[in-house]
């Protein structure tokens, strides 16, 4: 009988939100796999490190993080192969995602390479966009409202469409594009409804006003909430 396939969501960065069925099977399986960039150490790993039991195989993931290389097809071919020797063997496996699995996660990767051949169970997180509405008190919609969200690479014509058609609005990954994403909302006429969150629930968490922001200092965990009415209640 192979193993399972477990894609935890471990949350946005604080320890405790991880949720109780990723904590049990995080504590339970042989094999944990996790995402990690080219050089230095996995996020994802440094957030639930401390439920760690030991003795478990793990699986480094390193992803390349230049966007003209992503997603890398064969970092995840080659992990695809490694998680599936371990599920062969009747090991079951679980890979680690910051926030949510299916949230922009990496997981997806190795969920379109495994799910096929091998039984899989996703445990949901708390994503970035929940911890940063809640962080900075921002509810996101109510009612009838259209959220969009959006990534902030894209190009200033689209993000501008697209802002305009929607009442509440996040712009994620913000990092090197806040300028251009600063100068949009301010003559959108919408800059004061915005409210700018970084490392949301972690120790160096900053919430701060646009006209705040030091624009060289903006992190790629950063994101950006508005709410045309100012409070989605309103």
């Amino acid at each position: 009988m192979t193993g399972i396939l477990y894609g935890l969501g471990v949350g946005p960065g604080d320890p405790e939100l991880i949720t109780l069925k990723a904590h049990r099977i995080l504590r339970s399986v042989p094999v944990v796999a996790y995402p990690a960039p080219d050089e230095g150490d996995s996020l994802a790993r440094a957030i639930v490190a401390e439920y760690f039991p030991g003795g478990q195989t793990e699986i480094v993931i390193r992803t390349p993080m230049s966007l003209n290389r992503f997603p890398a097809l064969e970092v995840y071919d080659k992990a695809a192969g490694e998680v599936g020797a371990h599920l062969d063997a009747g090991r079951d496996v679980a890979i680690l995602c910051e926030g949510d699995p299916f949230f922009y996660g990496s997981f997806m990767y190795l969920y379109a390479r495994l799910a096929e051949s091998y039984r899989v169970e996703i445990v949901p997180g708390v994503s970035s966009l929940m911890a940063c509405a809640a962080r900075t008190g921002a509810p996101l919609a109510a009612r009838n409202d259209i959220l969009a969200v959006l990534p902030a690479l894209l190009p200033v014509a689209e993000l501008e469409a697209r802002i305009a058609a929607a009442d509440g609005i996040a712009i994620l990954k913000v990092g090197r594009h806040f300028e251009k994403i600063r100068d949009l909302l301010n003559r959108m006429g919408i800059a004061e409804h915005c409210r700018y969150v970084e490392r949301a629930t972690m120790a160096s968490e900053r919430i701060l006003p646009l006209e705040a922001v030091a624009a060289d200092t903006v992190p790629y965990f950063s994101m950006i909430l508005i709410h045309k009415r100012g409070q989605a209640w309103q």
